[in-house]
Order: C-alpha cells, then structure tokens, then sequence
C-alpha cells in the first residue's frame, strides 16, 4: 500500500485531523477538536494512535510570557508529510530526460556512472573481507534499511539470488527502466561476480531478481559502468 492510499484507508477523523496539520501547521489538541469538531478526548485518542504508527510526533510550543504551562503542539513527521501526494518521479524523469537531450546519452551514463561508484564505495566497508554469501546478506539492504521485502535466495543451480519485492524507485524505473544499470553495476562490482536481472518488475514478474551468473571473479572490464545486459535463461527447475 502506498502512502498516498495509506491515507484514503484511514477513518475520516483522523484524515481530518492529518489534513488539518498538513495544511495549517503544528496544532494543540484543543485547536484541532474545535476544527474537526469532535471532543477533546476523541482528538487525544486519535492522535495517540497516528503518533504510534509514525504518523506525527509533539513537541513543547515555545513558551511565551505569562501564567501557564506551554501547550505541545502535534506536527506530521516525514512520513507523516509523505501520505499527501508528491511529484518525486515526475521530477526524476524530466531531469533525466532534459540530460540527455541536452548534453546526450555518452553524458547520461558517465552520470550514472558516478551514482554507482558512489554507491560502491559507500558500502565497500560493509562488505570487505566477507565471503560471497555474507556480501549477500549485507546488500540486501542496498535500497532500504533492514529491508523486510529482500532476501536471498539458491536457485537449482545453487547460484544465489537477490530477490527484491519492493522497489522504492518502481515509477521511476518502470518509466526509463536503463537505470536499473546503477544497481546491476553496483551488485556485480560489490560481489565480485558477474550479476544480471532475470526477472523484472518492468516486465510483470512482480519482482526483480538479480542472480550471481559465475563462480569466476569479475575482470577488469566488468567491473566498469555499463548498461544492463540481455536477460540469460533461467535454468531449468527440477
């Protein structure tokens, strides 16, 4: 589910209350009860509620002169801010597409080609010195933090997998599916072995598997930036 439908799914005072916030900024308790017209306790439960699932968090309103304790104010979170929609892949896409009408292909992959050696060497130190199967389990949090949707998998031919099912960067890719090169070239130059897609999300196969071809390392021309190679056949299951 996305974020954007997160919030559709939501009953209505508390959509209400996290539209409330979203468009007029940080509120007391109070305030928000008198705007969606419902008892101050009913605002209390429901914002226990989204400040436990992530949604929003309070904080102390700057104290001001005067008797009185300073009020907390509820404010979204970044998640928060992300259940309205935003236009991250639309801006992707022109900026990627205004780069290579402007200043061609041979540009765009020198650009890319750049995001993956960033990449590489942001996770080299996590990766020295493990033995293939432990670079594995290290990468398969190269797209998000302790991601519960990637695992590794050993096909019948005992080569491993990289199975991700929940690309952070679908719209994007699905669009200009070339950049899916980054993650190939970072795999392939991270693990030391020839490394090619053999499904896609592109394609319909509800996930992207990336499978380590060779037990042979990589040469010296592998390990550079290129884009994604044709799909190999899969191997037969038994």
């Amino acid at each position: 589910m996305t974020n954007t439908h997160a919030l559709a799914a939501m009953a209505e005072p508390r959509r209400a209350l996290l539209k409330s916030l979203k468009g007029q900024g940080p509120k007391a308790i109070s305030q928000l009860a008198e705007e969606v017209g419902i008892t101050y306790e009913g605002v209390r439960q429901h914002l226990s509620q989204l400040e436990m699932e992530g949604w929003i968090q309070r904080r102390m309103e700057p104290r001001t002169p005067g008797p009185g304790r300073p009020r907390s104010l509820y404010h979204l979170t970044s998640a928060g801010d992300h259940l309205f929609p935003k236009g991250y892949d639309d801006l992707a896409v022109a900026l990627i597409d205004a780069a290579a009408d402007r200043l061609g292909k041979k540009a765009v992959q020198d650009l890319l080609e750049e995001v993956a050696t960033r990449k590489v060497e942001q996770w080299q130190p996590a990766v020295e010195g493990l033995p293939l199967e432990g670079r594995l389990e290290v990468l398969k949090n190269i797209y998000v933090a302790d991601d519960p949707f990637c695992k590794v998998e050993y096909g019948t031919d005992e080569a491993p997998r990289l199975v991700e099912m929940n690309c952070p960067y679908l719209e994007v890719a699905r669009r200009r599916p070339a950049l899916c090169s980054v993650t190939v070239s970072v795999l392939r130059r991270l693990l030391g072995r020839p490394v090619v897609r053999t499904e896609r999300f592109q394609e319909g196969d509800g996930r992207c598997v990336f499978r380590v071809l060779e037990k042979a390392p990589n040469t010296e021309k592998e390990t550079l930036f290129d884009w994604e190679p044709s799909l190999p056949p899969e191997p037969p299951s038994s």
